[in-house]
């Protein structure tokens, strides 16, 4: 298989996680704890995810664009 024309290019902007560093706090307080019901030590690294998750801004535009081998494979029937 021969596409000459393809081009490939990267993603401008990398995917960031906006809550990583209050699940890193809960998932740390986890392990030091074992309290997995939130009803003890954790619960303020557990009510600190839930806010962030609560505020978090979502993507833009809503509509998901055709990944690459979508257009790989959609170009390699032209061939």
């Amino acid at each position: 298989m021969k596409l000459n024309k393809l081009k490939v290019r990267p993603k401008k902007d990398l995917a960031s996680a906006p809550c990583a560093a209050e699940f890193a706090t809960m998932l740390a307080c986890w392990a030091s704890s074992n309290d997995l019901g939130n009803a003890g030590p954790c619960r303020d690294s557990a009510k600190a995810l839930q806010e962030c998750m609560a505020t978090r801004q979502t993507r833009k535009g809503g509509i998901s664009k055709p990944t690459i081998n979508y257009h790989l494979a959609r170009l390699s029937k032209q061939t």
